[in-house]
């Protein structure tokens, strides 16, 4: 399958003006000679999206996330490289590629802040050039979809949050496109708004087949949505493949809380025989230990740790996405 967004050893530089040297007519001198220099941000990055995949392009403040996404959508242009949107070039072919793209900024809106949500709808279709009898099916696919009827008549400006989101939502899908970039979708929500946003992304992938590329900083959006996962870090990229390989590859310990019956008879040092488990914290009948699930599978652990007693209770916790990240940053 050929992917729909192919993305070839791209750089991005810009030029950042240098402080002028301290001294007398230093405004002068620096009008008169500005230098610069230049800052590369984003730096051979090459990665294919195939259709129907949902994936995360995640990083730091500053990695590189923002600019990539704007190359891709032909706003930005890169300094060299290739970007291709479903086989065409979002730079030369700007308009063709809009209408195979739906963009979602969580910090900015694409609705008109005085105008209900339906007449923003009007105006986005003008601009698409949308029948009108196109136009009312899909706002009333999307008002289905995403729940939009109450507030369809609303002024954008007296929306929540929420509600603003799921109406950004609709607009970036207001066209049909193939392929949907989305900004930190869910910044500034609530946990119930949060849940909200996610089923409809979740369901917009998985029913619609849309192809979502996402950027966040909310570990939970990566991990309950995305099959796939792209990091970058200071431009380039340090790891491409799905969240199961993301937590190999950093091998954080599985923590393992057991409760035994009687107190457990340890050993005095609290290394088990196979490095693969460690005994971490003893605290009356329960102990903790950390469990490589690499070299050691978690009935074998069992297995180790009933040498001291009989087990009551077990408790197993993976290590956070968020910590997994956080080491690979």
């Amino acid at each position: 399958m050929n992917p729909i967004i192919a993305v070839h050893d791209l750089h991005k530089s810009f030029r950042a003006p240098l402080p002028a040297p301290e001294g007398p007519f230093r405004g002068l001198r620096t009008l008169m000679s500005r230098q610069y220099t230049s800052k590369e941000a984003v730096c051979g990055v090459s990665f294919a999206v195939k259709p129907g995949e949902f994936v995360g392009y995640i990083g730091p403040n500053g990695a590189g996330k923002s600019t990539t996404i704007k190359m891709l959508a032909g706003i930005l242009h890169p300094s060299s490289g290739e970007v291709r949107i479903d086989g065409l070039n979002p730079h030369r072919e700007r308009r063709r590629v809009a209408r195979r793209l739906g963009v979602l900024f969580g910090q900015r809106t694409q609705l008109w802040w005085d105008l209900p949500v339906r007449d923003s709808y009007d105006i986005l279709a003008a601009m698409y050039g949308m029948d009108p009898v196109r136009q009312a099916a899909r706002v009333s696919e999307l008002a289905d979809l995403l729940q939009l009827g109450e507030f369809m008549d609303t002024p954008v400006r007296k929306l929540s949050l929420g509600q603003r989101m799921r109406a950004d939502l609709a607009a970036a899908l207001l066209h049909d496109p193939d392929i949907l970039f989305l900004d930190e979708p869910t910044i500034g929500l609530d946990v119930v708004a949060k849940r909200s946003i996610r089923d409809y992304l979740r369901s917009i992938n998985a029913e619609l087949g849309k192809t979502l590329l996402l950027t966040t900083h909310d570990m939970d959006d990566i991990e309950q949505l995305c099959s796939r996962v792209i990091v970058i870090n200071r431009g380039t990229l340090g790891f491409d493949g799905s969240t199961s390989e993301l937590r190999r590859r950093i091998g954080l310990p599985t923590i393992i809380r057991v409760t035994y019956r009687h107190t457990p008879s340890l050993p005095s040092h609290m290394d088990v025989d196979d490095a693969a488990l460690r005994l971490t914290a003893v605290e009356g009948r329960a102990v903790t230990a950390e469990c490589n699930r690499d070299e050691l599978s978690a009935m074998e652990a069992l297995r180790m740790l009933e040498r001291f007693g009989d087990i009551e209770d077990v408790h197993m916790e993976e290590p956070h996405f968020e910590d997994v990240i956080h080491t690979l940053y």
